[in-house]
C-alpha cells in the first residue's frame, strides 16, 4: 500500500522540525528552508534548459547541496546532535568557485549592468538568482534574531548566488544572446 502524502497535522498551522519541535508554519526557520526548496525547483528548471554537460553536472550538485541545507535549516538546532543530518562542506563551495573562474575565462569583463533577459534560460537562471538571494537574506535573519545557522549555509548561499549571475552570463554567451545592458534614464 502506498504512503499517503497528507498527515493532516498542518492543518492548523503548525508543523515540525526534524526532531519534533512543533513550531508555526510562519516561522522563519519554516520560510528559510521553504525558500531553499524553492531554489533547487528552480534549479531543476535551469537544468532542464542547459545544455553544456558542464553546467547540468554543477546544477545537479548544487541541487544535493540544496537538500543538505534545507534538512539543516529543518532540524531543531536542540536535537541536531543526536540526528544524523549531511553536513555541508568547505568543498562545495570551492567547486562553485571554480566554475565560476572557469566560465569568466571566456566571457567578456563587465562594463554595464546586465538586464535580465533575452532567452528563457537566461530569465530563469537569474529567477533562480534572486530566490538564492532570498534564501541567504533569510537564513541572515535567523542569525540575527540569535537562532542558529550553520555559517558555511550562508555563505554557500552567497557564492551560489555569484555562481547563478556569471552561469546566465555563460549561457547568454553558449546562446550567442547579446546582453542587455541597463541605461539610465536621464
Amino acid at each position: 500500500m502506498a504512503m499517503k502524502i497528507y498527515t493532516k497535522t498542518g492543518d492548523k498551522g503548525n508543523t515540525s522540525l526534524i526532531g519534533g519541535t512543533k513550531i508555526p508554519k510562519s516561522h522563519i526557520r519554516i520560510e528559510s528552508y521553504g525558500t531553499v526548496d524553492e531554489l533547487n525547483s528552480f534549479i531543476g528548471l535551469c537544468n532542464d534548459h542547459a545544455t553544456d554537460q558542464q553546467s547540468k553536472t554543477t546544477l545537479k550538485e548544487v541541487q544535493d547541496r540544496l537538500f543538505t541545507i534545507g534538512s539543516s535549516l529543518a532540524c531543531d538546532p536542540e536535537k541536531e546532535p543526536a540526528l544524523k543530518i549531511p553536513d555541508l562542506k568547505e568543498s562545495d563551495i570551492t567547486l562553485l568557485e571554480q566554475e565560476i573562474d572557469k566560465m569568466n575565462e571566456v566571457l567578456p569583463a563587465m562594463k554595464f549592468f546586465i538586464i535580465p533577459g533575452g532567452h528563457v534560460a537566461i530569465s530563469t537562471i537569474h529567477i533562480a538568482r534572486c530566490v538564492c538571494r532570498r534564501a541567504e537574506r533569510l537564513c541572515v535573519n535567523l542569525q540575527e534574531h540569535d537562532m542558529f545557522v550553520d555559517p558555511l549555509v550562508i555563505k554557500y548561499l552567497n557564492r551560489l548566488s555569484d555562481y547563478l549571475f556569471v552561469l546566465a552570463r555563460y549561457t547568454g554567451h553558449l546562446f550567442q544572446v547579446p546582453e542587455i545592458p541597463w541605461k539610465a534614464r536621464l
